[in-house]
């Protein structure tokens, strides 16, 4: 056997099977062991065994393996498939004092992926590095200090670069304990949060507001309708296909559009002559542009993004800017962006009280995983490219969600 342990807490380790956990230091009482160089670090020091424990272990009783597989950005691209490879035997992270060792269970699948892949978010980084914003699962071992919030077998979710991995390391700070691995919480994370901390920050949503809502059906989509509705708006939601339409309709939506069928400016010109109050922007290029126009006296434009563009490789659509100061000016109209990141003081408080709503059966966490693909739902990493493809067709219904399975007494 060898062990070895990292400042902070010790770290149990024994090969056959290998396992480990953070906890508090007992009194030592055995011999030095060789370092990991796996891990690369100082030379480790040595700890007492306690690997007898069935502690030690996974709570469904599988070791934690040494290495696991991840996706890695090694090339940057908006092409998802040419800028990710998957890596079969990456070494399993080590958590530090403060954090979570996670088993990803879920991860979410998000359109900007191919904006981080390409580079977009921080100029200064450069391949390789991790990739995935979002992850749902157990925690599998903790550093000492994130003991006294943590324990083995907890269910949490996170918001993290790095979750399109079997393991991640997550600060203990940043995890949202859970009562249990569902992957309608994973839809909270990013897409859930997005909307309801613009809607509150930048929408000023009263009743009787009309609020337009693009690409209504998907992962964002879904909550700013069902949101907006909770603050007794009039909402539109534009989507592609009758399907999602019907989705739409069953989570409150009071006008749908599906502009496959329907011409969208025609719409809103007939049915909201004087304009509509808000917008809730996430498509962009001529869906922008229809969408200025919409605006009423006083109108907000929020725009959460622009998939549309994300695969150009300036990663933006084309829009008709020109006339952009005269539009607002005569309307005393606004545009506003959003993005989560600068948000993050608010973030905990929208995601409690998102997970109150949903507990209570008062929001809709629609999860697709794929079903319906061509090649059936989206299950392990491997699956993560066609989740990409799937997304940028315009499939889903919902927030794509992919599961990575873990067979009980499995080094996966």
């Amino acid at each position: 056997m060898s062990f070895s342990a990292k400042s902070g807490g010790a770290l149990l380790s024994s090969r056959a099977p290998r396992c480990w956990w953070w906890r508090r230091r007992r009194p030592p009482c055995a011999a030095a062991g060789p370092a990991w160089s796996d891990f690369g670090g100082s030379r480790p020091r040595p700890i007492l065994d306690m690997s007898y424990s069935r502690h030690f272990l996974d709570f469904q009783g599988s070791s934690i393996p040494s290495s696991m597989k991840k996706l890695v950005v090694t090339k940057l691209s908006q092409n998802f498939r040419e800028a990710v490879t998957l890596r079969q035997d990456s070494p399993v992270p080590l958590p530090g004092d403060g954090d979570l060792l996670v088993r990803n269970r879920f991860v979410g699948i998000n359109a900007s992926d191919i904006n981080y892949s390409a580079g977009r978010y921080d100029t200064s980084v450069k391949p390789p590095f991790d990739i995935g914003f979002e992850g749902v699962g157990d925690v599998v071992a903790l550093g000492l200090s994130a003991s006294a919030d943590y324990t083995v077998g907890q269910a949490v979710a996170y918001l993290k670069a790095g979750s399109f991995a079997e393991y991640t390391v997550v600060p203990a700070k940043q995890a949202v304990p859970l009562p249990s691995v569902k992957p309608e919480f994973l839809t909270l994370m990013v897409s859930g949060a997005t909307a309801h901390i613009s809607l509150k920050e930048l929408g000023e949503l009263s009743e009787g507001k009309k609020v337009l809502v693009t690409a209504a059906a998907g992962g964002t989509g879904q909550f700013a309708v069902q949101l907006a509705k909770k603050a007794k708006c009039h909402v539109i939601g534009t989507c592609s296909s009758d399907e999602k339409a019907g989705f739409l309709k069953s989570i409150g939506c009071d006008r749908t559009i599906n502009y496959k069928t329907e011409n969208v400016e025609s719409v809103l010109r007939k049915d909201y002559p004087e304009g509509v109050d808000v917008v809730y922007e996430s498509v962009g290029g001529k869906m922008f542009d229809l969408a200025l126009n919409s605006l009423a006296t006083k109108g907000r434009l929020i725009v959460i993004g622009f998939i549309t563009g994300y695969q150009n490789p300036t990663g933006l659509p084309p829009i008709k800017a020109e006339l952009l100061p005269a539009k607002l000016l005569k309307k005393s109209a606004s545009i506003r962006g959003f993005f989560l990141n600068h948000y993050l003081s608010e973030y905990k408080t929208a995601l409690k009280h998102l997970l109150k709503m949903y507990e209570r059966g008062d929001l809709v966490c629609e999860v697709d995983f794929g079903d319906m693909s061509p090649e059936g739902k989206f299950t392990g990493l491997e699956s993560v490219f066609r989740a990409v493809d799937y997304m940028y067709m315009g499939k889903n219904i919902g927030k794509i969600v992919v599961e990575l399975p873990h067979s009980v007494n499995s080094k996966l």
